[in-house]
């Protein structure tokens, strides 16, 4: 099982007013990426160069690399009618040939030299909206259960555009996929049980983020 890297992306901290807010109110986000040339670290912290606008969102052991994959993108260039590069729903890894909505927590990818591990799923806000001058689009991604998914970095390496991304180990003794999440989450409360029964299965850290999310 494998696909590619098609971009690896990092963005800068920019400041934006909220839309429809009386007084106006300013954010801090890093959610537009571009894609990078060459080879770039991937750390136990994140892609070198990455910043980070929401550190309480954002970032850490469960949230540290973020993948969407390029035949979701696809499908959302056609629903909103127009071309989507990589990086812009924040993606550090846009990647083409891997399911990432079936992937599960605690299955690992090697990308090219790094070794990184499935945890949870994104959960986009208003900056979402931003991002894509997409107003309300953070709710049309959430019924759409297409949520991507985020890494944490077990070994370090550099990575580039065509590097080899293989799932080299799987997750058999449970089904709590990226897609199963999502619609626990945004769409049907009557899946949380389920989702709940396995979750000890889950990394630790992982298990805790997921318990915390869907009973929260």
């Amino acid at each position: 099982m494998g696909g590619t890297v098609e971009a690896i992306c990092a963005g800068t901290v920019e400041e934006f007013t909220v839309a429809g807010t009386e007084p106006p109110r300013t954010a801090r986000t890093a959610i537009r990426k571009s894609p990078v040339e060459g080879a770039v670290r991937i750390t136990t912290t994140g892609v070198e160069g990455d910043e980070i606008g929401n550190p309480d969102s954002h970032g850490g052991p469960v949230k540290t690399v973020y993948a969407y994959a390029t035949e979701d993108r696809a499908f959302w260039e056609r629903q909103l009618g127009r071309d989507l590069p990589p990086g812009s729903f924040g993606e550090n890894l846009a990647v083409t040939g891997i399911d990432v909505t079936g992937a599960k927590p605690g299955e690992r990818w090697r990308v090219g030299e790094a070794l990184l591990e499935v945890t949870t799923i994104r959960t986009p806000c208003y900056k979402l909206a931003w991002a894509l001058d997409r107003p309300k689009i953070e709710r049309e991604f959430q019924r759409a259960a297409r949520p991507g998914a985020y890494l944490t970095v077990i070994e370090e390496g550099d990575v580039e555009a065509g590097d080899e991304v293989r799932v080299v180990r799987t997750r058999e003794d449970h089904e709590i996929t990226m897609g199963l999440l999502a619609h626990a989450f945004h769409n049907d409360r009557r899946l949380r049980d389920e989702v709940l029964e396995d979750v000890d299965l889950l990394p630790p850290a992982v298990a805790d983020h997921v318990t915390s999310m869907l009973r929260g």
